[in-house]
């Protein structure tokens, strides 16, 4: 059986927790801790403070680990951790909040430091009426086009399951031209 470790990282608030909540077979693993701080500006009552973990079995012969990083700067110490083994990561970003632009597009040049592995930006909140456009975004995050930038509904099993297919589609062609 072939694992695929995937690291799901992003700002505070991303919808990562949720991300790996709607498609994990398993009860996610997450080490939330409730949020005391007034300057936070969210409705979150919990945080990340080490990670969440989840699994999906695509078929008999591969199953996907998906490790959820936390988004706050302060424990930007597990990245690190968390990164290593990894297959491929997921940035995800709020569409509706364009003031992490900036944050997400620093993360995802982190993640690249860390290992030359495959990645998807996912634009969640996409059903809400003031979510950005894929296009406007990928001028905001100065995403290359060949960058993938998926849209995507955290809380919507179908368009997470899409990220997820295609960060697979690009960790598995990449494994087929190693090995050729």
């Amino acid at each position: 059986m072939q694992t695929v470790k995937m690291v799901v990282t992003g700002p505070f608030s991303a919808g990562k927790t949720q991300f790996i909540r709607s498609v994990s077979e398993i009860d996610v693993v997450a080490t939330e801790r409730k949020i005391t701080s007034a300057s936070e500006r969210t409705v979150k009552q919990a945080t990340t403070v080490a990670m969440d973990f989840g699994r999906i079995t695509v078929d008999e012969d591969l199953v996907l680990y998906l490790f959820g990083t936390p988004g706050q700067k302060r424990f930007d110490f597990m990245w690190e951790i968390l990164s290593e083994g990894m297959l491929g990561f997921i940035v995800m970003i709020d569409s509706t909040r364009p003031e992490t632009f900036r944050e997400g597009r620093s993360i995802l040049e982190t993640f690249r430091a860390y290992a030359p592995t495959p990645y998807v930006v996912a634009a969640n909140k996409q059903d809400a009426p003031d979510a950005w456009d894929i296009e406007d975004m990928r001028n905001a995050l100065r995403l290359s086009p060949q960058v993938k930038l998926l849209p995507c509904v955290a809380t919507q099993k179908t368009t997470v399951k899409n990220v997820l297919l295609e960060l697979l589609y690009s960790i598995l062609a990449g494994l087929d031209s190693t090995e050729k």
